[in-house]
């Protein structure tokens, strides 16, 4: 089963972050197919972005991790493109009122959930929304398990 990380597995993986060594480790835990969507990485620069504004990163710092974000993507991953059906699918887990979650946190688990994928995520009220929706079992790490 493929991997797909959101933004907080790839901050913590391609910066210097409080989850990084988690991040290196779970990567080499996890060898298979490694999926970034085009959302993911567009989280990852407002992230970044959000970093350089409160004076965590300078931007330098950014733009090295932008660089190093798009050449490892090029090589370690398979790129998928957000769909209208992933943005009606988030829309639908978000009208469930039930859940704490964020647009973003849904639009992520639609599109992990579409692909068939394993969500790994940091975010643990994102990891407890896909339990919660019954698109994960829990996993140790940081890894919530996706699927259809």
């Amino acid at each position: 089963m493929s991997l797909y990380l959101d933004a907080s597995v790839l901050v913590a993986l391609l910066t210097h972050d409080s989850l990084t060594q988690r991040a290196e480790a779970l990567l080499q835990a996890h060898p298979q197919p490694l999926i970034l969507s085009d959302f993911a990485a567009a989280e990852f620069a407002s992230a970044l972005a959000r970093r350089v504004r409160t004076a965590e990163l300078t931007a330098a710092e950014a733009r090295s991790a932008f660089t190093t974000l798009d050449l490892w993507a090029a090589r370690a991953t398979q790129r998928a493109e957000t769909t209208a059906l992933d943005v009606a699918t988030a829309g639908a887990f978000l009208r469930r009122l039930d859940l704490p979650l964020r647009t973003p946190d849904a639009l992520n688990i639609a599109i992990a959930h579409r692909l068939g994928a394993t969500l790994a995520t940091f975010d643990t009220k994102m990891a407890a929304a896909a339990d919660a929706l019954g698109l994960t079992m829990p996993a140790p790490a940081g890894v919530a398990r996706g699927g259809r």
